[in-house]
């Protein structure tokens, strides 16, 4: 790190545990290494297939910032496990007590005379049979997976759930009628 960096990012590569079917997520820590508020902005060469939050904020004086990467779940495993995806942290100076909300649009534009950093993050795929995907390394920390086919067996037997319910209940109330009327 050199002492002009505004930001410097833990790890400095995504690490993500890789399976089929699965989301996993890795967490950055992103530190201000100055006494000025800084905002900063996360890229991707691939925006539809990670999910990044916060992916712009602003940062007080020597404070900190947890960002979280989530690869969404994939359906096929990448040629020889190698993956080519990249992120681009930029980073500027900002007025104190700016709100992220308040951010103009130019505000990562170099072409707009400010002055941006940016810090380039490789990703890489880790096999849960590799010895690192088995290893409790700083690595395995940072990253999760989680399992979608439960997410999606239960989204799809909820509705079924709820339209079984919003039919049974007239339903019962009808033959209640029908057997009060006969009566």
């Amino acid at each position: 790190m050199t002492a002009s960096q505004l930001i410097s990012v833990s790890p400095d590569e995504l690490r993500f545990h890789f399976e089929l079917e699965k989301q996993t997520f890795c967490d950055l820590k992103v530190l201000n290494n100055s006494e000025n508020y800084v905002a900063f902005k996360v890229k991707t060469t691939s925006p539809k297939k990670y999910f990044v939050r916060p992916n712009t904020a602003v940062v007080q004086p020597w404070d900190s910032c947890i960002i979280r990467v989530t690869l969404q779940a994939q359906r096929e495993y990448p040629p020889d496990m190698q993956c080519k995806d990249k992120f681009l942290l930029q980073s500027t100076t900002v007025n104190p007590n700016t709100d992220v909300d308040d951010l103009p649009p130019d505000t990562f534009n170099k072409e707009s005379g400010n002055s941006v950093e940016e810090l380039k993050l490789r990703v890489a795929y880790i096999s849960p049979t590799s010895p690192e995907g088995s290893s409790e390394d700083d690595a395995s920390k940072n990253s999760q997976s989680f399992d979608t086919s439960s997410v999606s067996r239960f989204s799809s037997t909820v509705p079924f759930v709820q339209i079984s319910l919003n039919f049974e209940v007239p339903f019962l109330f009808f033959i209640l009628n029908f057997v009060i009327l006969c009566i």
